[in-house]
Formats: structure tokens, C-alpha cells, sequence
């Protein structure tokens, strides 16, 4: 099969593309991560469960924010209710910690390795990954705040 330039991937896990995730999203999903981004996370997030670097679940990132670790928060824009998790943005916004949303919370568990959806990740710095981080950190920074 050949890629056709201009054509949006399909996610890993799952059978729908970037464009058709984008219809169930949040309201409350901004700064959203662009096609290109997302799968960078995605690496990222497989370079980090190697290392064993990722807290998964709202109850184990919301200890880590509290406790003040600097952390790239990756939340999925497809969960529901969104009170399980509107909360996090803003402490991550009072913290100054990098936050995003990806279309997808399906793809975001498959990354981390589970079968099981997940709705919020937060990846940790490490050397063996350090420059696809820093990527994804200066990217994640360059976008704009939701309105």
C-alpha cells in the first residue's frame, strides 16, 4: 500500500482516520495536537512505557501534578463525562505544565500499552527519549491556549 502525500494516517489501534476522530470531540479539547503531532505523542508515549515513565489514569496524573513533577499532560478530547477530567487543564495551567489533547482515547490507551481506553497521560523526560520529547514539548508549547 502507498501513501498518498496530503492523506491524513490512520491512527495506531484503530480503524477510523485523524478526520473522523475529530467528530467526538469535547467541547472543552483545546489546544488539540494537529495529525502530525498526535502520532508524534504516540511514539513518544511507546519510547516512555519502555522506560516505565508514564502515570496513566486521572486519579495517578492528578498526584503527579499535585506533587509539582514537569510533565507533558497528553488528555484524550473523546471522553466522556467531561467532568471526570476538566479539572486537570486547569491545574495544569496554574502549574505552567504543557498540556494537549489528542482525538482519541482508544489510540492514547493503545500507545500506553493497555487494552483499555485511557483518558489522560502524562509524559516524563528521560534520556533515551530526550530528543523526540523535546520535540513534542516545543510543539505542545508553540500551541495556542483555548480561547
Amino acid at each position: 500500500m502507498t501513501k498518498i502525500k496530503g492523506d491524513l494516517d490512520r491512527p495506531r489501534g484503530s480503524g477510523r482516520t485523524y478526520r473522523e476522530l475529530l467528530v467526538n470531540q469535547n467541547p472543552i479539547a483545546q489546544p488539540l495536537a494537529s495529525c502530525c503531532l498526535a502520532q508524534k505523542l504516540y511514539k513518544s508515549i511507546k519510547k516512555a512505557l519502555k522506560q516505565k515513565q508514564i502515570p496513566r489514569g486521572v486519579k495517578e496524573v492528578q498526584k503527579f501534578v499535585n506533587k509539582g513533577e514537569k510533565r507533558i499532560m497528553v488528555l484524550a478530547g473523546d471522553t466522556l463525562p467531561i467532568e471526570v477530567y476538566c479539572h486537570l487543564p486547569v491545574m495544569c495551567e496554574d502549574r505552567n505544565l504543557p498540556c494537549v489533547y489528542i482525538p482519541s482515547k482508544t489510540d492514547l490507551g493503545a500507545a500506553a500499552g493497555t487494552k483499555h481506553p485511557t483518558c489522560v497521560i502524562m509524559v516524563k523526560p528521560h534520556k533515551e527519549y530526550q530528543e523526540a520529547y523535546d520535540q513534542c514539548l516545543g510543539e505542545v508549547q508553540s500551541l495556542p491556549l483555548s480561547l
